[in-house]
């Protein structure tokens, strides 16, 4: 006998709130029904999927997951098309990125709230390729990706590019765009939880080594640091309203742009509140101009030219 829509929901939403009474809380079941049905769900599939303590998957819950994410991503849009009138409640899940989340998302949510009020967004927070492969499983129904390949299903809501972050008392800030090897002397300090490849790559086209002296996750203890003047980072723009005070941004005279792009899964069929949310963006969002026409030390996203920095 195959596994039921319902024993796949609890399976996955057990991982996702990470146990029993959390589980039964989201999905408006007690705890021993949420463990009943996970039992007699590995009952018939002859194997545990989720070590009980503490959570975690097992091998074999970590082959099916990925499948159970797909197949309810599948059976909730089945259920929004079905019930085919444009204001049916719904509820969907965004992933982004951190400076996504500070710098984007809320005028987003916003305009969303203001014409679409019956559809829900549930963010889900991660790094560029956490954000990407939750979408890819169907683990969301959306996702803001950055330089994904392009599609007539995207809608780009912003472009921005990095530059070099520095105490506001630093000799360099203020200062003409700057080369990266002016930075040299001071230790590099970088997030491994989004923007290190696009860093890394900076400094294979300065033909500079790259040498960090920290890698930290969060982007508030990364800020901390270079505020304590330990050292300086380099952050896409978009990260400008979640500097301090005490820290402004450096153009650099070689940089990496990225454009920001709100998605839907390519490889099935979307959930119809994301296309309604990408429509709605589609039309009372701004164009949003290519970074190659935009002047230098430009910041571009969803409005006229904002200079940055």
């Amino acid at each position: 006998m195959g596994a039921t829509l319902q024993q796949m929901r609890v399976f996955v939403t057990i991982v996702d709130e990470g146990g029993f009474a959390a589980a039964g809380d989201a999905l408006g079941m007690s705890q021993s029904s949420v463990s009943h049905t996970l039992a007699t769900l590995e009952r018939q599939l002859g194997a545990a999927l989720v070590h009980r303590a503490p959570i975690g998957l097992t091998p074999h819950g970590s082959r099916l997951l990925p499948h159970a994410r797909a197949t309810l991503a599948a059976a909730n849009a089945f259920d929004a098309v079905s019930l085919a009138p444009a204001q049916s409640p719904a509820s969907i899940r965004l992933a982004i990125t951190p400076t996504v989340g500070h710098g984007l998302v809320p005028s987003l949510l916003a305009m969303w709230r203001t014409h679409v009020p019956h559809i829900r967004v549930k963010l889900l927070e991660g790094d560029d390729v956490e954000v990407a492969d939750w979408l890819e499983s169907g683990a969301v129904d959306s996702a803001i990706l950055v330089n994904p390949e392009p599609s007539t299903d995207h809608v780009v809501v912003a472009c921005d590019e990095f530059r070099a972050v520095v105490r506001a008392d630093h000799p360099l800030f203020g200062a003409e765009p700057l080369h990266l090897a002016e930075l040299l002397d001071d230790p590099l300090l970088v997030s491994a939880a989004g923007c290190e490849p696009q860093i890394r790559e900076l400094h294979r086209l300065s033909s500079l080594p790259y040498r960090p002296t920290q890698r930290v996750r969060e982007l508030t203890t990364l800020m901390a640091m270079v505020e304590a003047g330990l050292g300086v980072t380099i952050m896409p723009t978009l990260a400008e309203t979640m500097l301090p005070d005490g820290l402004g941004m450096v153009p650099l005279v070689q940089t990496i742009r990225r454009t920001l792009v709100l998605a839907g899964p390519l490889g099935r069929p979307c959930h119809p509140a994301v296309g309604l949310l990408r429509d709605l963006t589609r039309e009372h969002l701004p164009p949003v101009a290519s970074l190659d026409s935009a002047p230098s030390g430009s910041l571009v996203f969803g409005h006229p030219y904002v200079t940055a920095g």
